[in-house]
Protein backbone atom coordinates (compact mmCIF):
# COMPACT_ATOMS: atom_id res chain seq x y z
CA UNK A 1 0.00 0.00 0.00
CA UNK A 2 1.40 3.31 -1.13
CA UNK A 3 1.04 6.28 1.45
CA UNK A 4 -1.29 8.19 -0.99
CA UNK A 5 -3.40 5.34 -0.66
CA UNK A 6 -3.41 5.14 3.06
CA UNK A 7 -4.61 8.49 3.59
CA UNK A 8 -7.41 7.91 0.91
CA UNK A 9 -8.23 4.67 3.20
CA UNK A 10 -8.49 6.91 6.30
CA UNK A 11 -10.61 9.57 4.47
CA UNK A 12 -13.38 7.05 3.64
CA UNK A 13 -12.88 5.82 7.45
CA UNK A 14 -13.20 9.24 8.77
CA UNK A 15 -16.17 9.48 6.18
CA UNK A 16 -17.99 6.44 7.68
CA UNK A 17 -17.40 7.43 11.14
CA UNK A 18 -18.81 10.39 10.87
CA UNK A 19 -22.19 9.20 9.23
CA UNK A 20 -22.63 8.31 13.22
CA UNK A 21 -20.38 10.79 15.29
CA UNK A 22 -21.03 14.43 15.42
CA UNK A 23 -17.93 16.35 15.63
CA UNK A 24 -14.98 14.42 17.48
CA UNK A 25 -13.07 14.77 14.66
CA UNK A 26 -9.78 15.10 16.62
CA UNK A 27 -10.49 12.06 18.13
CA UNK A 28 -10.82 9.89 15.19
CA UNK A 29 -7.73 10.97 13.87
CA UNK A 30 -6.42 10.30 17.08
CA UNK A 31 -7.27 6.40 16.78
CA UNK A 32 -6.39 6.44 13.35
CA UNK A 33 -2.93 6.84 14.59
CA UNK A 34 -3.05 4.73 16.95
CA UNK A 35 -4.66 2.19 14.42
CA UNK A 36 -2.26 2.70 12.43
CA UNK A 37 0.86 2.68 14.70
CA UNK A 38 -0.80 -0.42 16.34
CA UNK A 39 -1.66 0.96 19.67
CA UNK A 40 -4.42 1.01 22.17
CA UNK A 41 -6.41 3.92 23.16
CA UNK A 42 -7.85 4.83 26.52
CA UNK A 43 -10.88 7.15 26.62
CA UNK A 44 -11.74 9.34 29.20
CA UNK A 45 -15.09 11.49 30.21
CA UNK A 46 -18.27 11.42 31.83
CA UNK A 47 -21.28 8.81 31.26
CA UNK A 48 -23.24 10.29 27.87
CA UNK A 49 -20.24 11.97 25.73
CA UNK A 50 -20.73 8.59 23.05
CA UNK A 51 -17.43 7.05 24.26
CA UNK A 52 -18.86 3.61 23.70
CA UNK A 53 -20.77 4.63 20.49
CA UNK A 54 -17.40 6.35 18.88
CA UNK A 55 -15.72 2.48 19.49
CA UNK A 56 -18.70 0.73 17.86
CA UNK A 57 -18.80 2.95 15.10
CA UNK A 58 -14.74 2.79 14.18
CA UNK A 59 -14.85 -1.08 14.77
CA UNK A 60 -17.86 -1.05 11.97
CA UNK A 61 -16.02 0.98 9.44
CA UNK A 62 -12.86 -0.81 9.81
CA UNK A 63 -14.78 -3.93 9.44
CA UNK A 64 -12.91 -6.02 12.17
CA UNK A 65 -14.39 -8.48 14.38
CA UNK A 66 -15.50 -6.80 17.03
CA UNK A 67 -16.23 -7.90 21.12
CA UNK A 68 -17.19 -6.06 24.28
CA UNK A 69 -16.22 -6.26 27.65
CA UNK A 70 -18.28 -4.62 30.31
CA UNK A 71 -16.47 -4.18 33.28
CA UNK A 72 -18.21 -4.65 36.61
CA UNK A 73 -16.34 -5.33 40.40
CA UNK A 74 -17.25 -8.92 40.35
CA UNK A 75 -15.54 -9.26 36.91
CA UNK A 76 -13.06 -12.34 36.94
CA UNK A 77 -9.52 -12.78 34.74
CA UNK A 78 -11.49 -15.93 33.46
CA UNK A 79 -14.65 -13.83 32.19
CA UNK A 80 -12.04 -11.73 29.64
CA UNK A 81 -9.48 -14.51 28.79
CA UNK A 82 -11.97 -17.72 28.71
CA UNK A 83 -10.66 -21.42 30.62
CA UNK A 84 -9.89 -24.79 30.40
CA UNK A 85 -13.36 -26.60 30.63
CA UNK A 86 -13.22 -30.43 31.28
CA UNK A 87 -15.44 -31.89 28.25
CA UNK A 88 -16.91 -35.04 30.42
CA UNK A 89 -17.73 -36.85 26.97
CA UNK A 90 -14.51 -36.84 25.52
CA UNK A 91 -12.81 -36.95 28.73
CA UNK A 92 -10.26 -34.14 27.73
CA UNK A 93 -10.12 -30.26 29.15
CA UNK A 94 -11.71 -27.51 25.67
CA UNK A 95 -10.40 -23.99 25.64
CA UNK A 96 -13.51 -21.73 25.97
CA UNK A 97 -12.66 -18.10 24.31
CA UNK A 98 -13.28 -15.60 26.53
CA UNK A 99 -14.23 -12.01 24.40
CA UNK A 100 -10.89 -10.93 24.48
CA UNK A 101 -10.34 -13.34 21.01
CA UNK A 102 -11.16 -10.53 18.78
CA UNK A 103 -9.65 -7.94 16.49
CA UNK A 104 -11.12 -5.18 18.23
CA UNK A 105 -12.13 -4.87 21.90
CA UNK A 106 -14.26 -2.66 23.40
CA UNK A 107 -13.29 -2.33 27.71
CA UNK A 108 -16.65 -0.48 28.46
CA UNK A 109 -15.88 1.15 31.70
CA UNK A 110 -12.65 -0.64 32.38
CA UNK A 111 -11.90 1.27 35.82
CA UNK A 112 -15.11 -0.30 36.96
CA UNK A 113 -13.13 -3.75 37.87
CA UNK A 114 -10.77 -4.15 41.05
CA UNK A 115 -6.65 -4.02 39.37
CA UNK A 116 -6.34 -7.81 39.22
CA UNK A 117 -9.17 -8.13 36.62
CA UNK A 118 -8.01 -5.07 34.93
CA UNK A 119 -4.23 -6.81 34.64
CA UNK A 120 -5.72 -9.86 32.79
CA UNK A 121 -5.09 -7.22 30.09
CA UNK A 122 -1.69 -6.60 30.42
CA UNK A 123 -0.38 -9.37 28.30
CA UNK A 124 -2.77 -9.20 25.44
CA UNK A 125 -2.05 -5.43 25.08
CA UNK A 126 2.08 -6.03 25.16
CA UNK A 127 2.34 -9.31 22.92
CA UNK A 128 -1.14 -9.54 21.30
CA UNK A 129 -1.02 -13.46 23.49
CA UNK A 130 -2.90 -14.49 26.08
CA UNK A 131 -1.36 -17.47 28.46
CA UNK A 132 -3.99 -19.97 30.08
CA UNK A 133 -3.05 -22.87 32.05
CA UNK A 134 0.53 -22.37 30.76
CA UNK A 135 -0.60 -22.57 27.11
CA UNK A 136 0.19 -19.62 25.16
CA UNK A 137 -2.62 -18.68 22.29
CA UNK A 138 -2.21 -15.79 19.76
CA UNK A 139 -4.50 -12.67 19.55
CA UNK A 140 -5.28 -11.48 16.01
CA UNK A 141 -2.62 -9.75 14.49
CA UNK A 142 -5.25 -6.49 14.42
CA UNK A 143 -5.52 -6.94 18.01
CA UNK A 144 -6.63 -3.48 19.67
CA UNK A 145 -7.73 -2.13 23.22
CA UNK A 146 -10.17 0.82 23.31
CA UNK A 147 -10.95 1.59 26.58
CA UNK A 148 -13.49 4.07 28.35
CA UNK A 149 -13.30 4.58 31.97
CA UNK A 150 -15.72 7.34 33.78
CA UNK A 151 -13.28 10.02 35.74
CA UNK A 152 -11.84 8.65 39.12
CA UNK A 153 -14.01 10.83 41.09
CA UNK A 154 -16.70 9.18 40.47
CA UNK A 155 -18.02 6.75 43.39
CA UNK A 156 -17.38 3.05 42.09
CA UNK A 157 -14.57 2.97 40.32
CA UNK A 158 -10.80 1.75 41.01
CA UNK A 159 -7.34 3.61 39.24
CA UNK A 160 -5.68 1.90 36.33
CA UNK A 161 -2.39 0.58 37.99
CA UNK A 162 0.97 2.36 35.96
CA UNK A 163 2.13 -0.86 34.54
CA UNK A 164 -2.07 -1.06 32.37
CA UNK A 165 -1.65 2.43 31.73
CA UNK A 166 1.79 2.27 30.00
CA UNK A 167 0.47 0.06 27.49
CA UNK A 168 -1.95 2.62 26.26
CA UNK A 169 -0.57 4.60 23.50
CA UNK A 170 -2.86 7.26 23.80
CA UNK A 171 -5.02 8.54 26.77
CA UNK A 172 -7.85 10.79 25.07
CA UNK A 173 -10.25 13.09 27.12
CA UNK A 174 -14.03 12.96 26.27
CA UNK A 175 -15.28 16.40 26.90
CA UNK A 176 -19.01 17.63 26.64
CA UNK A 177 -19.74 18.74 23.30
CA UNK A 178 -20.03 22.44 22.29
CA UNK A 179 -23.50 24.12 22.23
CA UNK A 180 -23.51 23.54 18.46
CA UNK A 181 -22.47 20.09 18.22
CA UNK A 182 -25.16 19.00 21.05
CA UNK A 183 -27.68 21.18 18.93
CA UNK A 184 -26.82 18.62 16.17
CA UNK A 185 -26.95 15.24 18.18
CA UNK A 186 -30.40 16.19 19.58
CA UNK A 187 -31.71 16.78 16.25
CA UNK A 188 -30.38 13.67 15.19
CA UNK A 189 -30.82 11.28 18.03
CA UNK A 190 -33.86 12.90 19.59
CA UNK A 191 -36.69 11.49 17.44
CA UNK A 192 -34.92 7.95 17.50
CA UNK A 193 -36.39 5.56 19.59
CA UNK A 194 -34.53 2.64 21.47
CA UNK A 195 -30.53 2.26 20.92
CA UNK A 196 -29.34 3.43 17.76
CA UNK A 197 -26.69 0.97 16.51
CA UNK A 198 -24.07 2.08 13.64
CA UNK A 199 -25.31 -0.06 10.78
CA UNK A 200 -28.90 1.33 11.62
CA UNK A 201 -26.93 5.04 10.54
CA UNK A 202 -25.28 3.95 6.98
CA UNK A 203 -21.77 3.10 8.46
CA UNK A 204 -20.42 0.66 6.60
CA UNK A 205 -16.80 -1.51 6.53
CA UNK A 206 -14.98 0.27 3.97
CA UNK A 207 -11.56 -1.14 5.56
CA UNK A 208 -10.73 -5.14 6.19
CA UNK A 209 -7.44 -7.11 8.53
CA UNK A 210 -5.75 -7.21 5.36
CA UNK A 211 -5.94 -3.67 4.15
CA UNK A 212 -5.04 -2.58 7.57
CA UNK A 213 -2.14 -5.03 7.72
CA UNK A 214 -0.76 -3.54 4.63
CA UNK A 215 -1.53 0.00 6.22
CA UNK A 216 0.69 -0.93 9.18
CA UNK A 217 3.21 -2.05 7.17
CA UNK A 218 3.35 1.05 4.74
CA UNK A 219 4.79 2.78 7.73
CA UNK A 220 8.07 1.25 6.57
CA UNK A 221 7.87 3.46 4.16
CA UNK A 222 8.58 7.01 6.73
CA UNK A 223 11.58 7.86 8.10
CA UNK A 224 12.46 9.09 11.22
CA UNK A 225 15.75 11.65 11.24
CA UNK A 226 18.22 11.63 13.97
CA UNK A 227 16.88 14.41 14.82
CA UNK A 228 13.70 13.50 15.49
CA UNK A 229 14.80 10.81 17.32
CA UNK A 230 17.05 12.81 19.65
CA UNK A 231 14.15 15.35 19.76
CA UNK A 232 11.92 12.79 21.53
CA UNK A 233 14.25 11.77 24.02
CA UNK A 234 14.95 14.62 25.28
CA UNK A 235 11.19 15.13 25.74
CA UNK A 236 10.60 12.01 27.39
CA UNK A 237 13.83 12.44 29.76
CA UNK A 238 12.96 15.91 30.38
CA UNK A 239 9.60 14.31 32.09
CA UNK A 240 12.28 12.72 34.74
CA UNK A 241 14.20 15.80 35.60
CA UNK A 242 11.51 18.06 36.59
CA UNK A 243 10.93 18.53 39.98
CA UNK A 244 7.34 18.59 39.89
CA UNK A 245 6.59 15.29 38.70
CA UNK A 246 7.28 12.48 41.00
CA UNK A 247 7.12 9.37 38.04
CA UNK A 248 8.10 10.45 34.73
CA UNK A 249 7.52 8.78 30.92
CA UNK A 250 9.14 5.42 30.51
CA UNK A 251 10.89 4.50 27.42
CA UNK A 252 8.02 2.71 26.39
CA UNK A 253 6.87 5.73 25.81
CA UNK A 254 9.21 7.59 23.42
CA UNK A 255 9.26 4.52 21.76
CA UNK A 256 5.25 4.80 21.39
CA UNK A 257 5.50 8.57 20.76
CA UNK A 258 8.51 8.05 17.85
CA UNK A 259 5.78 5.33 16.14
CA UNK A 260 2.55 7.74 16.37
CA UNK A 261 4.87 10.32 14.70
CA UNK A 262 5.25 8.08 11.81
CA UNK A 263 1.84 7.45 11.62
CA UNK A 264 0.74 10.94 12.01
CA UNK A 265 3.11 12.05 9.10
CA UNK A 266 1.96 8.70 6.77
CA UNK A 267 -1.55 9.67 7.04
CA UNK A 268 -0.82 12.87 5.97
CA UNK A 269 1.05 11.41 2.98
CA UNK A 270 4.16 12.58 4.21
CA UNK A 271 7.16 9.78 4.11
CA UNK A 272 9.24 12.10 6.46
CA UNK A 273 8.65 13.14 9.93
CA UNK A 274 8.55 16.65 11.69
CA UNK A 275 8.35 17.88 14.82
CA UNK A 276 5.26 19.05 14.91
CA UNK A 277 4.53 15.42 14.54
CA UNK A 278 5.98 15.08 18.04
CA UNK A 279 4.21 17.83 19.23
CA UNK A 280 0.90 17.20 18.35
CA UNK A 281 1.08 13.73 19.96
CA UNK A 282 3.03 14.47 22.75
CA UNK A 283 0.27 15.47 25.12
CA UNK A 284 -1.70 12.17 24.51
CA UNK A 285 1.26 10.25 24.99
CA UNK A 286 2.41 11.30 28.34
CA UNK A 287 -0.67 12.78 29.88
CA UNK A 288 -1.04 8.72 31.59
CA UNK A 289 2.08 8.30 32.57
CA UNK A 290 3.13 11.01 34.66
CA UNK A 291 2.65 11.60 38.81
CA UNK A 292 2.79 15.04 40.10
CA UNK A 293 5.08 15.05 43.24
CA UNK A 294 3.20 15.62 46.77
CA UNK A 295 4.20 19.45 46.75
CA UNK A 296 3.22 19.99 43.02
CA UNK A 297 -0.31 18.31 43.98
CA UNK A 298 -0.71 20.54 47.01
CA UNK A 299 -0.22 23.55 44.99
CA UNK A 300 -2.95 22.28 42.68
CA UNK A 301 -0.47 21.82 39.74
CA UNK A 302 -1.73 19.91 36.36
CA UNK A 303 -0.08 17.34 34.86
CA UNK A 304 -1.32 18.39 31.31
CA UNK A 305 0.12 21.98 32.06
CA UNK A 306 3.58 20.19 32.84
CA UNK A 307 3.67 18.46 29.70
CA UNK A 308 2.84 21.96 28.01
CA UNK A 309 5.43 23.49 29.74
CA UNK A 310 7.84 20.69 28.63
CA UNK A 311 7.32 20.80 25.29
CA UNK A 312 7.42 24.52 24.83
CA UNK A 313 10.89 24.06 26.54
CA UNK A 314 12.35 21.42 25.19
CA UNK A 315 14.22 22.47 22.16
CA UNK A 316 12.77 20.88 18.71
CA UNK A 317 15.29 20.56 16.01
CA UNK A 318 14.61 23.03 12.61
Amino acid sequence: MTLAQLRDLADAIRAEVAKAIVGQTDMVDQLLVALISRGHVLLEGPPGTAKTFLAQSFATALGLDFGRIQFTPDLLPGDILGSNLFNFQTSQFTLTRGPIFCELLLADEINRTPPKTQAALLEAMQERRVTLDGETHRLADQFMVVATQNPIENQGVYPLPEAQLDRFLFKLPVPYPGEAEEARIVASYGSKSGPTRPADLGVTAVANAQMLSRANAALSQVAVADEITQYVVRLVRATREHSELAVGASPRAGVMLAGAARARAALEGRDYTIPDDVKALALAVLRHRLTLSPAAEIEGRDVEALVAELIESTEAPR
